[in-house]
């Protein structure tokens, strides 16, 4: 059986090297990339808020206790009861008190909920968690924006393969950390490293995605599945795949990430892009703030919260992956950032964990719809306007999604702090559907003519092929003597 599990074993890995250039199984590699990315960045948002909370609790009741046992030892008698005549004396007064005087008062009914051993007992200290939990939730995403700008024109040069194999290395030893770390300097650290990681396997991995889905449909469709990954996957997996020790420059020279970035069209797709996601960002260190404070809300609900959003983020992205370019890609990013803007809006109007569920249900589909809409559209605006390599443009496109995860944590929790959590969502709401018309520029980008024209010929091949294909199909089908009237 040993040496049976073994050639099965061999199998698969001949078969996994024969595959290597499939473009399923590149989808694949970056579908787990962006879920094991997206699993590390939320599996914490429900943990973090309480666990800093209870962490800075005890360092207080610890202070306390050492303060307490450096006082001199209490007076060895406050008071002397006589028995006598039944009196209470104090030393140094001559003033008594009859003990039967003395009644104790009853204990003040304090109304606290059920769950009230979750509240927490300092309002005021909870509302100063939200600024370090603010800026912990932003030092992953400012990292990941400051290493984007290189690694986008690193992967022109060397390729997709090693970045997407480094990254998941250093997302790994970056959760060991994680799980390990005991203090705020430690999940800073942490954080931080993680999004080094992020930038290389986003950033390369929407690459080799946009390289190996030419057809601007079918990229579409590829980036919606990419998107909206479940987990699964193995690091031996890529080592066979990838191949992370070979270095593949691009064929061609790509444009300049400083001319990308003067594309108005390029930047109005990376707007979308990250004022969509500033939401959730907002929302990820605020609300469950927000739930213990109001809500007093368990430690399970503060997880289930967002479980509405994840999943129907899920959704949007699947269905809208392909959907997107037969309604409009710049039609679907206005609908999504609209509707973004109205559910956190709403989300502050939820009285209980039960409320919270349309709303959040809401902003995760919406932001299914600009993500999926958004990123292949940044593929097909380089391919119409510019060189078709897509390292800088899709470092671009990750620089957005890291402004709106830097921004929205670090300012989400000053302003929560200040002015309340229901005032900062009516803000970034109102911005959002601000900032949804100008999506109506991407209707129909202007582009260098000879470039329409491959693009034009390139879709028409595609399609042409596939009728052919299903013609072939057909006519297989119907090879019956029967069906032959020439017979």
């Amino acid at each position: 059986m040993g040496r049976l599990d073994a050639l099965r074993q061999l199998n698969l890995i001949k078969w996994l090297r024969e595959e290597r250039q499939s473009r399923k199984l590149s989808l694949f590699i970056v579908f787990v990339a962006l879920l094991l990315d997206n699993m590390l960045l939320t599996v914490v948002v429900p943990i973090i808020p309480s666990y800093l909370y209870n962490l800075d609790e005890s360092t207080d009741v610890t202070v306390k206790n050492n303060t307490l046992s450096q006082q001199g030892p209490p007076a060895a008698f406050h008071s002397i009861v006589s028995l006598y005549d039944n009196t209470i004396r104090s030393p140094g007064s001559n003033a008594t008190v009859r003990a039967t005087d003395v009644v104790p008062s009853p204990p003040a009914a304090t109304g606290l909920p059920d769950n009230s051993s979750e509240c927490p007992q300092s309002t005021s200290k909870l509302l100063d968690e939200n600024v370090k939990v603010g800026m912990l939730f932003a030092s992953k995403a400012t990292v990941q924006l400051i290493t984007n700008p290189f690694i986008g024109p690193l992967t022109n040069r060397i390729g997709y393969q090693l970045p997407i194999f480094a990254g998941f290395c250093i997302m790994f030893v970056s959760t060991i950390m994680f799980a390990f770390s005991s203090s705020y300097t430690l999940l800073f650290l942490a954080r931080s490293m993680q999004g080094v990681g992020s930038s290389c396997s986003s950033v390369a991995g929407m690459g080799m995605l946009a390289s190996v889905y030419t057809d601007d449909e079918e990229r579409g469709h590829a980036i919606g599945i990419a998107l909206g990954g479940l987990a699964m996957g193995v690091l031996a997996l890529q080592l066979i795949v990838l191949q992370p020790t070979k270095v593949e420059p691009e064929s061609q020279k790509g444009t300049p990430l400083l001319t990308l970035m003067k594309d108005p069209y390029i930047i109005i797709a990376a707007g979308a892009i990250c004022f969509g996601n500033m939401a959730i960002a907002m929302l990820e260190p605020t609300l469950p703030i927000w739930m213990m404070e109001t809500m007093c809300a368990r430690k399970w609900q503060l997880g289930v919260a967002f479980l509405p959003a994840s999943i129907s983020y899920l959704i949007g992205t699947y269905i809208f992956g392909t959907l997107a370019h037969k309604m409009g890609r710049w039609l679907c990013a206005l609908i999504g950032i609209t509707v973004v803007g109205i559910s956190v809006i709403c989300v502050p109007l939820a009285k209980d964990i039960y409320g919270l569920i349309v709303p959040n249900f809401g902003v995760g589909f919406a932001i299914g719809m600009v993500d999926s809409s958004m990123m292949p559209i940044m593929g097909y605006l380089v391919d119409l306007r510019h060189v078709s390599v897509y390292g800088s443009v899709y470092a671009i496109a990750d620089v957005a999604f890291c402004m709106g995860f830097a921004l929205g944590p670090s300012i989400g929790g000053a302003i929560a702090e200040s002015i309340g959590f229901p005032w900062l969502m009516t803000i970034i709401g109102i911005v959002d559907i601000s900032f949804a018309p100008l999506c109506l520029f991407l209707r129909n980008p202007p582009g260098q003519e000879e470039k329409i024209a491959i693009l034009m010929d390139t879709n028409c091949s595609m399609k042409t092929r596939s009728y052919s294909t299903q013609g072939t199909y057909y006519q297989g089908e119907n090879m019956d003597p029967e069906y032959d009237d020439y017979d």
